[in-house]
């Protein structure tokens, strides 16, 4: 990306100066890092969120602070639960030239055979942890399901070796599964279970 996100310093952390920022658009944040003290900034929402529309989730990001351009990756951010709007954002400066540690979504590409068959895709782990350049961040990790069946489970051992990145999860991390179908007694008992009254009086523990 070739434009800078443009931020601007904040000093003031009272709530409702951060109200304010938010008001006006602004993303309150911290960037640290690599060669960078742990400093409070604000910067536009509609600017990340273009950015991030551009290099991706795991992209990294040029972040204009004081006049000097760092190369970042957003970290962890806060969203707002009913609007959706970002609250907070940490955006960690990077060295382009070592390798750092990221969280990557796990893709699922193909029909399985155990899914034709009636089965059920279930997907325990969404994420997987790599370790790779700033620059070959990838979006996503893409896994094939076709040749799975009923019962089997495809985990991070069974990629590792044909996967283009260092992948530092343990072999036992399970990424999908196929599990049979729920048979009409199990539905039957389950919705009897749904069904039961509650009974009035009865409190839960805390």
């Amino acid at each position: 990306m070739s434009t800078a996100i443009q931020s601007k310093s904040r000093e003031v952390k009272t709530r409702s100066a951060l109200n304010a920022l938010r008001k006006d658009g602004y993303i309150p944040s911290v960037v640290y890092g690599y060669q960078t003290e742990s400093t409070p900034i604000a910067i536009q929402e509609r600017d990340l969120i273009s950015t991030l529309r551009e290099v991706g989730r795991n992209g990294v990001i040029k972040l204009n602070v004081d006049g000097k351009v760092l190369n970042v990756v957003l970290g962890d951010y806060q969203e707002d639960a009913l609007k959706g709007d970002i609250r907070h954002a940490d955006f960690l400066a990077i060295n382009m030239t070592e390798e750092l540690e990221v969280e990557v979504t796990v893709h699922l590409t193909g029909e399985s055979i155990g899914e034709k068959e009636g089965g059920i895709v279930q997907q325990p782990n969404r994420e997987v942890t790599i370790k790779v350049k700033p620059s070959d961040i990838p979006e996503n990790i893409e896994v094939d399901v076709s040749n799975l069946q009923i019962g089997e489970t495809i985990s991070v051992g069974d990629i590792r070796q044909k996967s283009k990145f260092e992948i530092l999860n343990d072999d036992d991390f399970a990424l999908v599964s196929i599990s049979a179908p729920r048979t009409e007694e199990e539905l039957d008992e389950a919705d009897a279970t749904d069904g039961e009254p509650e009974v009035i009086g009865e409190k839960e523990e805390a």
